[in-house]
């Protein structure tokens, strides 16, 4: 262990590394409305109301190209699970143990919360808009509840200091996207109608289950060795000039932050794909490891169970958003049409790089969690999704290292 006055500089210096990404994510589209010389009171809003942004029709080949870019990705996916078809016959999926007590108990809640969204019943219309954090509170035990049959151990129960923390983490996350929202208006929420604080409140809750949902869904995917087996060993490539290209995608990231507000037809997927981007090129320019180092290995593994984790809750979302009072719609240009419950079918491929967004932020978390135990000199980071093992070495309340 280092002196605490190590740890404390350590903490420093990680809360820099921090500030930088959410400073960029923040500043940027503001600058640029600003510098256009738009009114900024509007993108200030709180709790956001007023929609001011119309958005461009349908268009068939924009859809197109949207449509071929979300086939390649399940190509790519496809392709690799039929590489792997004869390992992947072989394979023992055996689970470790018996569905735990707890995860009934998180089943009957689930069950019972889903009727309870989803109903009208007089006796419960005061509590009618508040359904969707027990909701999500119960999907998340009962996912980590399948973790534990499959392998002996989960999130939850192997690493209560990271799963924890996930939570204030995650509503902070969501809180950015909310905010770059703003500036795109590709959804907005009814039954709105609350004070400033009541808003942040009762919106804070469920927006802190979102990283939960998502990383205990990846730990429950990754407790079969079937995605690690097709992926472990996919396409590898070296670049030569990585800090290069780091600059170069630092600077077309922040460019489309700063216009953001300014062609929000065009540059909405920036929403999505900017914090991935920021903080990959940031952590590659400071040398560290980051979610695609062990790409370099031809490991892919932690991507594609990241990106199916998200897609796997974003169903969910947006299933049980359908019929609840509280909701969001959504209007995206160019391809709002074709929808599976609110959603464009086409918005659904936008889960898939904000599946691995989330576990940048899962391993940003990880960091954090052994920066509060190492000093600086000693945080050491490994190349297969470093900052996951980091934590699993320190976190008092695990008790072996988690497979993720």
């Amino acid at each position: 262990m280092g002196t605490n006055q190590e740890r404390e500089f350590g903490m420093i210096g990680f809360a820099k590394k921090i500030t930088l990404p959410a400073a960029m994510l923040v500043g940027l589209p503001m600058l640029g409305v600003y510098l256009a010389g738009r009114p900024l009171n509007r993108y200030l809003e709180f709790p956001p109301k007023t929609l001011y942004t119309t958005h461009a029709p349908f268009s068939w080949i924009v859809f197109t190209c949207y449509a071929a870019a979300t086939l390649s990705v399940i190509g790519f996916l496809v392709f690799h699970c039929l590489q792997a078809r004869n390992e992947l016959s072989n394979v023992d999926s055996s689970p470790a143990g018996s569905f735990p007590w707890w995860g009934w108990v998180g089943a009957t809640a689930l069950v019972l919360s889903w009727v309870l969204a989803w109903s009208r019943f007089s006796w419960f219309a005061s509590w009618q808009l508040h359904t969707f954090t027990p909701l999500w509170l119960s999907f998340i035990v009962v996912v980590n509840a399948l973790t534990y049959r499959q392998k002996g151990r989960c999130l939850m129960t192997g690493r209560r200091k990271f799963f924890l923390l996930l939570f204030p983490a995650s509503a902070l996350f969501w809180w950015f996207f909310e905010y770059l929202n703003r500036f795109v208006q590709n959804w907005h929420y009814l039954n709105d109608d609350f004070t400033p604080v009541q808003y942040f409140l009762l919106a804070t809750l469920p927006f802190s289950t979102v990283l939960p949902a998502v990383l205990s869904v990846r730990e429950w995917f990754l407790s079969y060795p079937h995605l690690d087996i097709m992926f472990r060993q996919a396409i590898s490539f070296r670049l030569s000039h990585p800090n290069a290209l780091a600059w170069l995608t630092l600077a077309t990231s922040a460019s489309g932050l700063t216009a953001i507000g300014l062609y929000p037809d065009y540059l909405f997927p920036l929403l999505w794909v900017s914090p991935l981007l920021i903080i990959v090129s940031l952590q590659t320019l400071w040398g560290e490891s980051h979610i695609f180092s062990a790409v370099v290995d031809g490991d892919w593994s932690i991507i594609p169970a990241s990106a199916l984790a998200a897609l796997f809750c974003g169903f969910f979302w947006e299933m049980w958003n359908y019929y609840s009072l509280a909701k969001w719609k959504y209007s995206i240009p160019y391809v709002d049409r074709f929808h599976l419950f609110e959603m464009p079918v086409l918005g659904y491929g936008g889960y898939l790089p904000f599946g691995v967004e989330c576990a940048v932020i899962g391993s940003l978390v990880s960091r954090l969690l052994s920066e509060s135990h190492d000093s600086l000199g000693q945080s050491a980071v490994s190349n297969r999704y470093p900052t996951e093992q980091h934590d699993h070495l320190h976190d008092e309340e695990s008790e072996s290292c988690l497979r993720t």
